[in-house]
């Protein structure tokens, strides 16, 4: 079994090696490439010059270290040594006479990638490997044989350990180089020093596990201070080392077992591990060894809160706070920043996300709520938060603070509460009540947000004129997660219909977010430009406006107010030319329509009076339609952007609304929200979705887009498919014989067809040169349809009154109207063709007379007598022979123009 593992691990090692050099090969097969192309383009090569050694040098000339070799060098301890002899190269070159340079001397300065592969790199790393097991072999052996004691075997073991330690330090002080470009990565020292490190760690854990001749403390202590000690031999010898040592301190704990652990004793060694690894990291900036440290000390701390509820607070705040200090003084201390603020620390993710998580779980695992853990997972909330705005590199604290803050507060919302059980070793979500879902939480929630907007807007505003993206985030976080708090509080502890305790406080919120964009606006360079960070504090000085009037007011003021507060934002770009500003307007617009949307009603059905035109509707629909107007005068005037676009569309959409929702209260007797569905509602919104499309068209005309261009278009077809689906098939009342209103022109088939005939007839005209041929044909074609569905439906209601179903028969003076007046349609369409030179309506003025031809001879033939049957054939011979005379002098006229 043992013997299978160690095969497993040295094929993977050389399948790793012979990965690495695949990139290689590939550049030599490249460069290779390249020269060719230089030999076939006769291009002459440049001759290499030959650096020669100084008069008192000793060594040989090929012992000089190129630039590039040495710059490849991994040890720090022959970087003086390297240095050295390139300015010795260096300065003598220039005495060496050119003809001192034999052709045999111009070689390349770098010997082959695969000779470098075999002879250096995979001879060392096989080597290293086969030092560090063949210590373990001979363990294995003397204990198989029973040549030697354990303590022997164990002494053997040590003693070989040390001697490799010693030998990779010999040969390091002894000046050892590699003059090979390429073999950098087999820096003989510290593959040696490893090696030892890792025989030390195996014989110090078989001496207390396996013999038992040590105490788990002697045990813990010296595979401690092995770890320690290869962390800081890294110094000389590389990361690599580092990640050796680092890996060995924290599996220590695992490996060391005790009856009575101590708390205290195992984060006390990790805090010392972890200064260690962070200086030695800071001196050598090693970010993946920072980054493994921090992320090894954060598993061990959460793997530490599983056991809850024997978990110790101030164990947990104590880690974390080592944490935050080495990231702080440590790590990130001392750091040469050009501009203050600027770069990105990505290690400071790994502190982030587990303080983060563990603040989190302080806060929302029930049994560390069950002792309070609200005011310590506060603490360290506060602490991230500190930490990130004393370096400005460690943004990532922020998030984390931001991100476990919204997360605690949006989980005392009943019922989305978030819960974990970190005492079974899981994080999860449920529905059931938080155990922190208290007073507490209402207190901690206010000075969690106090310390979001205060130091977010001093950071906002510090980093305002040199980092946008920097002062935005601060921004975000300083709106965001007030909000976030205040909106929790008050579906927990509030009223959700009308609280006037909360309103106050969202009104504080508005004011205070407000001048905080403004104070930061003036921090800009240059100042007032209303940047990303003001556009961030005044968006939450909106959404906080937006919970005080729904706090404050009913639903149907609420609605009302709302509207009207999008001409506010718009009435100040007369003093300010944020572009924020106009956005905000628009999202008024947006909050209005969707509460429209949630309650058409506006105040509710039980409140809504029966009396016509003059009741909410009008009002909440109505005010906010004027608001948009005037918010789309007033940018036009100010911006005159994209905002203004949108105002108009909202003005426009409004009113067409405000009378689809009066009508439909008029018609349906006060009621809006009828589960039936009506032609007459159908017709509302069919004219609504006709005329959303015009709007699109006329904007994008202004302003082009492809959203607003595809919109239109889309609007147009779904309105078509309205009319088709809807119009002509499930509601038509020839079908379902409904109530066509008992007056005699506005009623339901006005409504219903000529209104969207005129409509859908205006935006095809409108449209013609605009969209694509086929749209505005489209659009001719239905209108010609529905003017069609109406003139026919007008002449059954003419003769069968309210009521036009199918069943109730037709008479024969009906028959003849309908032959006549499809043959007047047929001569009015074709006309319109003509005068708009529109080829869709003449062929639907074609096919409508065809239609009627089809009906005389079959069905007038048959079931009309006497008179009227004569009439039909003479009506429909006259109005084809004037249809002939018509075309014959059109196409005259035509044939006249050309010649």
């Amino acid at each position: 079994m043992f013997e299978s593992l160690i095969g497993l691990v040295a094929i993977i090692a050389l399948f790793v090696i012979i990965s690495r050099q695949q990139s290689r090969i590939g550049l030599i097969e490249r460069e290779l490439g390249a020269l060719r192309s230089l030999v076939l383009s006769g291009m002459p090569a440049l001759p290499l010059q030959a650096k020669e050694p100084a008069a008192n040098d000793s060594k040989p000339a090929d012992a000089a270290i190129p630039l590039a070799a040495a710059a490849d060098l991994a040890s720090p301890g022959t970087a003086a040594v390297a240095s050295a002899t390139e300015a010795e190269a260096d300065t003598a070159a220039p005495s060496a006479p050119e003809s001192a340079l034999p052709a045999a001397a111009a070689k390349p300065a770098r010997q082959s990638d695969v000779e470098t592969a075999l002879g250096t790199r995979w001879a060392v790393w096989v080597g290293g490997i086969a030092l560090a097991l063949g210590g373990l072999f001979l363990i294995r052996y003397t204990i198989e044989a029973g040549i030697f004691g354990p303590r022997v075997r164990l002494a053997m073991a040590a003693a070989l350990g040390l001697v490799l330690v010693a030998g990779g330090e010999f040969i390091r002080r002894t000046g050892f180089r590699v003059p090979v470009q390429g073999a950098a990565g087999a820096y003989i020292p510290a593959i040696l020093t490893a090696a030892g490190a890792f025989i030390l760690f195996g014989t110090v854990y078989a001496a207390y596990s396996i013999y038992g001749f040590i105490g788990p403390t002697l045990a813990f202590t010296l595979l401690g201070a092995i770890g320690v000690a290869t962390i800081a031999a890294s110094l000389v010898h590389g990361q690599a080392l580092a990640g050796v040592g680092l890996l060995g301190a924290m599996v220590t704990p695992l490996l060391v077992a005790s009856q009575a652990p101590n708390p205290w004793a195992l984060f006390g060694y990790l805090a010392i591990v972890l200064v260690a690894t962070g200086v030695i990291a800071r001196i050598r900036d090693w970010r993946p060894l920072m980054a493994a440290a921090f992320v090894a000390t954060g598993i061990w701390t959460i793997f530490y809160m599983t056991e809850a509820p024997g978990t110790n607070l101030s164990v947990i705040l104590f880690i974390d706070g080592v944490t935050l200090a080495v990231l702080a003084f440590v790590w990130l201390g001392r750091r040469d920043e050009a501009v203050a603020g600027s770069g990105f620390d990505w290690p400071s993710i790994a502190p982030g996300f587990f303080v983060g998580l563990s603040a989190l779980a302080l806060f929302v695992d029930p049994a560390f709520a069950a002792i309070r853990g609200a005011l310590p997972g506060a603490a360290l909330v506060a602490a991230l938060v500190a930490v990130a705005l004393y370096r400005p590199r460690a943004l990532a604290l922020l998030h984390a603070a931001g991100l476990a803050t919204v997360l605690v507060y949006l989980g005392i919302i009943p019922p989305t509460t978030i819960a974990s059980d970190f005492s079974g070793g899981a994080l999860g979500v449920d529905g059931m009540p938080v155990v922190a879902s208290d007073a507490l939480m209402l207190r901690v929630g206010i000075v969690l947000g106090l310390v979001f907007i205060g130091l977010g807007f001093w950071a906002a505003r510090r980093f305002a004129a040199h980092g946008w993206l920097r002062a935005a985030t601060w921004a975000a976080w300083s709106a965001v997660a007030p909000l976030v708090i205040l909106l929790a509080l008050w579906s927990t502890f509030g009223n959700l219909d009308r609280d006037l305790a909360y309103a106050p406080v969202a009104a504080v919120l508005v004011g205070v977010f407000a001048a905080g964009g403004e104070w930061i606006a003036r921090g800009e360079a240059p100042p007032l430009t209303g940047g990303a960070a003001v556009s961030f504090a005044l968006g939450g000085a909106a959404i906080a406006g937006l919970l005080m009037l729904h706090m404050a007011f009913g639903s149907g003021w609420t609605t009302i107010l709302l509207g009207a507060a999008a001409a506010v934002p718009a009435l100040a770009t007369r003093w300010r030319s944020y572009p924020v500003l106009g956005w905000i307007s628009v999202g008024a617009v947006i909050a209005v329509l969707g509460r429209a949307a949630f309650d058409p009603t506006i105040v509710g059905a039980e409140f809504l009076s029966k009396t016509p035109v003059f009741n909410w509707l009008l009002l909440g629909y109505g005010v906010p339609a004027l608001a948009f107007g005037f918010a789309a005068w007033q940018l036009a005037r100010t911006t005159n952007d994209r905002p203004r676009l949108a105002m108009e569309a909202g003005a426009a959409l409004f009113c067409l609304l405000t009378v689809a929702m009066l009508v439909r209260h008029a018609m349906h007797g006060g009621v809006i929200d009828t589960a039936a569905a009506t032609l007459a509602e159908q017709a509302i919104y069919t004219l609504i979705a006709i005329g959303a499309g015009a709007i699109l068209v006329a904007i994008d005309m202004r302003s082009p887009s492809p959203v607003l261009r595809y919109g239109s278009i889309a609007a147009g077809v779904v309105s078509v498919a309205f009319i088709v689906l809807q119009h002509f098939l499930a509601l038509n009342p020839l079908l379902t014989d409904e109530s066509t209103g008992s007056i005699p022109v506005f009623n339901l088939l006005f409504l219903a067809y000529l209104l969207p005939a005129v409509a859908a007839g205006a935006l095809a005209l409108y449209s013609r040169h605009k969209r694509p041929q086929w749209y505005a044909a489209m659009l001719a074609v239905v209108a010609a349809v529905l003017a069609f569905a109406y003139a026919t439906l007008s002449v059954r209601r003419l003769f069968k009154g309210e009521f036009i179903g199918l069943w109730s028969g037709l008479g024969q003076l009906e028959t003849y109207t309908y032959s006549a007046l499809w043959l007047v349609i047929g001569v009015v369409l074709l006309t319109a063709g003509v005068w708009l030179k529109s080829q869709v309506l003449r062929i639907a003025s074609a096919a409508l007379i065809s239609i009627a031809v089809l009906k005389v001879f079959v069905f007038d033939m048959s079931e009309l007598e006497g008179v009227l049957r004569a009439l039909s054939f003479i009506g429909l011979g006259a109005v084809l022979i004037g249809i002939g005379l018509f075309y014959q002098r059109l196409l005259t006229r035509a044939a006249r123009e050309v010649n």
